[in-house]
């Protein structure tokens, strides 16, 4: 007997059928059934809908949005469309690993309090390899050393401003905590550490596993991979932090706010993009980056 959900996984769609594919499959595959899974189609590529019906599986649904959404505006139609306790927005271009839903309602359980848990992903590429990534290595190291670890007030803010850890689809927003708060429109890359932070601020928990549980894939075509190349991601990344460091210090929590006014690991991530550039011999975008680190990080 199928037991009643405990959490929905909500598939923000807009291109890339082949990966869908893979992460359905990946959701079925699961060690535990009580799940629901909603496919929300911003209708720009066919056959989305035709994918999920041959499943044969009532658990999944498809639903196309009547009008274009945005990044944004449908990921917080994900968190609006589940009526479960916990709700998990899957990339359309990652996969679960079979024991994600074990790992995560286990935290759940352990830190009731939790606004959201969280746990490790491998790092793929295109074919579904695991990959070594620097920046997410660096970002481990700098994980608070408890396990499970726990994220909460100036501390926990403090932690997450110095390099945001929490890798975001791996993400399970518990929705009577969350309540009516949402991911706030004119971001594309940082919406889920302004989210994140915003809670902490409010006085919230966040929790985390070092078990990985979950495989995001970094792969050339990806908007963050489009968006790193453009800089634009790290005019976000400085932005918000900006907003942070405001809204910490209001909060009278000004070891947070120097540390989110430091930008450290965003300056270490664009100055090895440019190393990187310049050893292959990408002379203009090795000098954007250095432009950018020279001139950019403080707005």
């Amino acid at each position: 007997m199928t037991a009643a959900p405990r959490l929905t996984f909500a598939i923000p769609f807009l291109r890339g059928l082949p990966y869908l594919r893979e992460v359905l499959a990946s959701v079925r595959a699961q060690q535990r059934d009580d799940w629901r899974c909603v496919v929300l189609d911003e209708g720009e590529e066919r056959g989305v809908g035709e994918l999920v019906a041959s499943l044969a599986d009532a658990r999944f649904e498809h639903r196309t949005n009547e009008r274009r959404l945005g990044i944004v505006g449908n990921w917080n139609r994900g968190l609006d469309s589940a009526a479960t306790e916990l709700v998990t927005l899957l990339h359309a271009d990652d996969r679960l690993l079979p024991d994600y839903l074990d790992v995560i309602t286990a935290l759940a359980d352990a830190r009731p309090r939790a606004v959201a848990v969280a746990c490790d992903a491998a790092i793929v590429d295109e074919a579904g390899r695991e990959r070594f990534s620097l920046a997410d290595a660096v970002k481990r190291r700098l994980l608070p050393p408890a396990e499970p670890w726990v994220l909460a007030g100036e501390p926990g803010l403090r932690a997450l401003v110095r390099a945001d850890f929490v890798m975001c689809p791996t993400v399970a927003w518990r929705l009577p905590v969350l309540g009516a708060r949402r991911f706030a429109e004119g971001w594309k890359q940082v919406q889920d550490l302004e989210l994140l932070t915003r809670l902490l601020l409010d006085g919230e928990e966040i929790a985390g596993t070092r078990r990985r549980a979950y495989a995001y894939r970094r792969h050339a075509e990806s908007a963050t991979a489009r968006q790193t190349e453009d800089l634009s991601r790290f005019e976000e990344e400085v932005a918000v932090l900006d907003g942070i460091a405001a809204r910490a210090r209001e909060r009278g929590y000004h070891g947070a706010a120097r540390v989110a006014e430091a930008k450290t690991v965003v300056r270490l991530h664009v100055a090895v993009r440019a190393l990187q550039d310049a050893a292959a011999l990408r002379g203009r975008p090795a000098l954007r980056k250095l432009r950018f680190l020279l001139s950019g990080m403080s707005r």
